[in-house]
């Protein structure tokens, strides 16, 4: 069993920056680590996500250029910093956990989700 507990939200005017941070316990090694968030009245999409070496990474095109996924296996930590922020950034935010979807464009497939973080990103 994995639990995922993110940090970092909140409230930033646009052109702002916000970092998330993710914290993992239980057994993750192997798994690749990513990003999705849900805006009001839409659903779960995918934003971004990291292999387990960190040797990979891969971002959904609306936030290429403007995000960044790193992780530390040593501290079980995944984070995403986010720049140049947008109003239709705005929703919440989930860490997750699984495996690469191997195949293009990559995104991942989640075993595990954390509870989600609010990002607002205000006009």
């Amino acid at each position: 069993q994995v639990q995922l507990v993110e940090s970092g939200g909140g409230l930033v005017q646009a052109g702002g920056s916000l970092r998330l941070s993710c914290t993992a316990s239980g057994r993750t090694t192997g798994s690749a680590m990513g990003w999705f968030r849900q805006a009001p009245g839409k659903e779960r999409e995918f934003v971004a996500t990291v292999n387990w070496s960190g040797s990979f990474s891969s971002y959904a095109d609306s936030v290429k250029g403007r995000f960044t996924i790193s992780r530390d296996n040593a501290k079980n930590t995944v984070s995403l910093q986010m720049n140049i922020l947008k109003p239709e950034d705005t929703g919440v935010y989930y860490c997750a956990a699984g495996a690469l979807t191997g195949a293009a464009p990559m995104t991942m497939r989640p075993a595990y989700w954390g509870q989600g973080t609010q990002v607002t990103v205000s006009s």
